[in-house]
């Protein structure tokens, strides 16, 4: 195994706005409480020192309540039991419960945690570091979790679903076993894919506990504590936060402060998200819909349910359980009921997250250390050849198509298709034209102009009919480099989004998480490319 790295800036696959994070722009420091480098973690250590203890408490037995039918490694035991001490802190990333992880990120994201947890250990021997995966169980975006890709061919689960997708009963999911079966054949890898999903979906209830039993069966042994923040217990410490929000819009009037403050800057960033006066659901029996005020009574939105003031009150006190964080809400949950220090989310996760730290000084709220989770590349020998032979870099292949083929066909060429000497000659005789124009009648000026635009955009259709008759005549060179760039990047997309974990896990079984492990480092700030044996 290789691993190359390029800027992440460099992969044209990421905004500006993370970007310019990552490059520690001066604009927005007000927006971030520290930088995501070793050194800044002994001050998060020291601001998240007064985590209390009886939180600590109530995320023990919860956690102790979840594993209760698991079978845990003595990695993750340990782990979880640290959790009670002062000196342990937590690193975590979240995610949606996909269909049999869903994309190849996934496993990016948990390794990414495990292994700063390691770093961090190494940096400060004297505390100790727990990885967290939050599972999304109260998600109610079915769409965007009932499928995952395989050789192409999308396995979709299809059902009539409503409320939160924690509790979602796994029935009729055999079929989808069946189809997942038959593209894999029968190799020692294919049958442990198939045990794994056999006995995650189809040996479990829900969609939460099925989605735990695969994380465990993939990092259990790395120490990997798996979170379900659908908690009682765990929610009524979140009470007065849900209240202020209630009452007092005061997590609205944060965020809304803080996107007119990126508005302003001259990145021309993107609003990943935006607040409502309310950023809590309401969540009962296959419900969960938003909690919207009119005239000082509450309403359930597309329900009959209501409340006064004073009702929504003691049902919050009653029924913390009922309350769901929205997509602003939920990372301040997170962060009241974790010892955590760092949040490591992909790049749209880290752009709503910049919206926040406002909102967390309000509520007095330590704000997490924010790292972009690694991303890779994998390629295979045989790929590596390919490109090797074709004289095709590994910048090159992130260019969009229509540029990788254009800078590769001139490249080759045995011809010069750029233009450039051209045009410049062009415009230096131009020059002369437009001095005789002045000095003998200036109304001539518009005339030679616009001669020289028309000669300049004729010599720009020269140039693209040469490159295309280029392109024809090495037309099987184009048809090996699109479709090694097409292998590489499925639907013209990092690869990491498209695939899942079990194509490359078909090809390397019990070496690939290992490998990965092996070659991504949190820290790098670099886009990993793996190069598998």
């Amino acid at each position: 195994m290789e691993v190359e790295c390029i800027p992440f800036k460099k992969t044209g696959y990421f905004s500006n706005l993370i970007c310019d994070y990552l490059d520690g722009k001066e604009s927005l420091s007000p927006f971030y409480e520290r930088p995501p480098q070793i050194d800044q973690f002994a001050e998060q250590i020291s601001a998240k020192q007064n985590f209390p203890s009886s939180h600590r408490e109530v995320l023990y037995l919860a956690l102790k309540h979840q594993y209760r039918d698991i079978d845990v490694s003595e990695d993750t035991k340990v782990n979880i039991s640290l959790l009670k001490e002062p000196s342990t802190y937590t690193v975590v990333t979240g995610h949606q419960l996909n269909l049999f992880t869903g994309p190849l990120y996934f496993l990016y994201k948990i390794i990414s945690t495990i292994n700063l947890t390691k770093e961090l250990k190494l940096a400060n021997p004297e505390n100790n570091f727990v990885p967290i995966y939050w599972m999304a169980t109260e998600d109610h975006d079915f769409d965007e979790i009932n499928y995952f890709n395989f050789k192409g061919k999308k396995l979709q689960w299809n059902k009539n679903v409503s409320g939160a997708v924690g509790p979602l009963a796994t029935d009729g999911l055999e079929s989808i076993l069946e189809a997942f079966s038959n593209e894999m054949g029968n190799s020692i890898n294919a049958t442990k894919l198939k045990e794994w999903f056999a006995k995650a979906y189809l040996e479990h209830d829900n969609l939460a506990d099925a989605t735990r039993f695969l994380a465990n069966e993939l990092f259990g042994e790395h120490g990997l504590v798996i979170l379900d923040g659908n908690n009682t217990e765990l929610k009524r410490l979140l009470v007065p936060f849900v209240k202020r929000d209630l009452l007092e819009n005061a997590s609205y009037n944060k965020v809304v402060e803080t996107i007119d403050q990126l508005q302003i800057l001259p990145g021309n960033y993107s609003i990943q998200v935006n607040p409502r006066e309310i950023n809590y659901f309401y969540l009962l029996d296959g419900v969960r819909e938003r909690i919207v005020e009119q005239d000082g009574r509450f309403y359930v939105n597309d329900t009959k349910i209501e409340f006064s003031e004073e009702e929504i009150l003691k049902e919050l006190e009653h029924y913390p359980e009922r309350f769901s964080p929205n997509v602003i809400t939920r990372p301040l949950y997170q962060e009241v009921i974790l010892p955590n220090l760092c949040y490591i989310g992909g790049g749209g996760e880290l752009a709503y997250w910049l919206q926040l730290k406002a909102m967390f000084t309000e509520m007095k709220v330590p704000f997490p250390i924010l790292l972009l989770r690694n991303s890779a590349l994998v390629i295979t020998g045989k790929q590596m050849e390919k490109l090797e032979r074709m004289n095709i870099s590994l910048s090159d292949i992130f260019l969009n198509q229509s540029s990788f083929i254009n800078k590769k066909i001139r490249e080759i060429s045995n011809i010069d298709i750029d233009f450039t000497p051209q045009k410049k000659y062009l415009q230096e005789q131009f020059k002369d034209l437009y001095d005789l124009a002045d000095k003998t009648d200036a109304s001539f000026l518009g005339a030679v102009k616009a001669q020289e635009v028309k000669q300049l955009k004729g010599l720009d259709n020269l140039q693209g009919r040469l490159l295309k008759a280029q392109k024809r005549k090495l037309q099987d060179h184009v048809v090996r480099m699109t479709e090694i760039q097409n292998q590489l990047f499925p639907n013209k997309s990092l690869q990491e989004r498209n695939l899942n974990f079990s194509e490359l896990y078909l090809e390397y079984g019990e070496r690939l998480i290992p490998h990965l492990m092996k070659a991504l480092r949190p820290l790098s700030g670099e886009f990993s490319i793996v190069k598998m044996d």
